[in-house]
């Protein structure tokens, strides 16, 4: 569920998880104030470390065969002659 962040008529935020298609909260659950549902940019993802690299993907064993380099080489080589 997404949090939405919310602000009070006095000016203080608070957050709140909903589900995508419940309605927009009128009134402060705490202090009964009314509320306005605030944009934000979000979380957005966040990667962290060195990166992927070609042992990470499950399919590892058809990049390291080397069958398709040494066909592409022989095909080049018999076509100089």
């Amino acid at each position: 569920m997404p949090t939405y962040e919310y602000k009070r008529e006095d000016g203080t935020t608070f957050e709140v998880f909903q589900g995508i298609n419940d309605d927009p909260l009128e009134k402060c659950p705490e202090t009964g104030q009314k509320v306005k549902r605030v944009i934000t940019g979000g979380g957005g993802v966040v990667y962290k470390g060195d990166g992927f690299y070609i042992t990470d993907y499950k399919n590892k064993g058809n990049h390291s065969n080397g069958k398709s380099d040494g066909s592409a080489s022989e095909s080049s080589s018999s076509s100089e002659d």
